[in-house]
């Protein structure tokens, strides 16, 4: 396999996660970082130095569009704020680049059908970070519905139950706002909803509802969504920030005509029930794979055969990075027309749940 270089554009939280996958892939080097801090990007290049063990030289960005001119780069990771993802990665695609983008794809559905639109135009791969999809548990429980182990699907519910306080989101003035921040929903609960219609597939219809308890940001602080799947299973969407006084944590449960699968606990690492009819379940299997917590490492993997080899395909392109995004857009929605919304959506955008309005 060919050497991929990587930039890393936005060098705060997130990134670690990155920088921890780029290192421990062999045919990965990072070899640029942009951030509008200087302490940040010296910071990330440290975290991949130690990690890797090879202190090789990384290029320092201040300005995100001159690392996309780096003809050495061959892909970008941009984990920046959901409202720069857009132009970010537009620019990226338009220099050439290969592009991993953190969730969600865009803050639009319009964004994001010109993202992917535009990934194929100009030949590039385009990857969103639904990195639970490649963790080993969650591919088993995957194989174990398709396989039609537990049967015809009935239900399936995702539990979000978090707290988020109010100096939280005063530490930063972007946090809460529908312009710039995209929502509880999209930022603290887009992974168990790219799950949920990951084990069950496409949705047909979404009712949802939310309600805000804050004067000091737009966005919703508990939410609620019923899904209607085309295969007639059900969904059901519970997500809070207000649990007080801390977090209880993340939970996801499928119900089937010949079994029952949930997990739960703070890393969704914690399996509660597992019972498939007619099959006993191998407990050192199962902790075996628990215990594999790698899934970063897989997508990375999967993002650079996608590149080097013409027969691999991206499990996560910009097509199934923007399902979970449609569905709490359909909740959204359905908070705001107070009816049903049928699947797929023609346009929206969080801007419309700052101006309240209904399309």
């Amino acid at each position: 396999m060919t050497q991929i270089h990587f930039g890393l554009i936005g060098c705060g939280f997130i990134s670690k996660n990155h920088l921890l996958a780029i290192a421990k892939c062999e045919q990965a080097e990072l070899i640029a970082v942009s951030d509008i801090q200087r302490a940040r990007m010296e910071e990330a290049v440290n975290i991949y130095h130690r990690e890797s063990g090879e202190p090789k030289e990384v290029k320092y960005f201040e300005d995100y569009t001159d690392l996309l001119m780096n003809p050495q780069i061959d892909a970008v990771v941009i984990a920046t704020l959901s409202g720069f993802h857009f132009d970010m990665c537009k620019n990226a695609l338009l220099a050439g680049k290969h592009v991993i983008l953190e969730k969600p794809i865009a803050l639009s559905l319009e964004e994001s059908n010109q993202l992917i639109e535009l990934a194929k135009v100009q030949n590039r791969k385009l990857m969103i970070c639904h990195q639970l999809r490649f963790r080993p548990l969650m591919q088993r429980i995957k194989s174990v519905i398709s396989e039609g182990k537990i049967g015809k699907p009935y239900l399936g519910v995702a539990s979000i139950r978090i707290n988020r306080s109010l100096d939280y989101y005063k530490a930063a003035a972007w946090r809460g706002n529908w312009e710039t921040d995209g929502g509880m929903l999209i930022n603290q609960g887009i992974h168990l909803v790219d799950l949920l219609q990951w084990f069950l597939g496409d949705v047909e219809t979404v009712y949802g509802e939310i309600s805000s308890n804050s004067d000091i940001k737009e966005t919703e602080d508990v939410a609620l969504g019923i899904i209607h799947f085309q295969n007639q299973a059900k969904g059901l969407i519970e997500a809070n920030i207000v649990t007080q006084p801390n977090n209880l944590g993340y939970s996801l449960s499928i119900f089937g005509e010949k079994g029952t699968i949930s997990i739960e606990g703070r890393s969704l690492n914690k399996i509660s029930r597992w019972y498939i009819e007619g099959e006993e379940t191998n407990l050192s299997d199962i902790s075996r794979i628990i215990e594999d917590t790698n899934e970063q490492v897989y997508m990375y993997k999967n993002f650079m055969e996608a590149i080097n080899e013409p027969d691999k395909q991206l499990l996560l392109d910009g097509v199934e990075g923007k399902k979970a995004l449609e569905i709490i857009f359909g909740i959204y929605q359905s908070s705001l027309t107070k009816n049903t919304v049928h699947l797929p959506i023609k346009t929206f955008s969080t801007v419309n749940m700052k101006r309240k309005e209904e399309i």
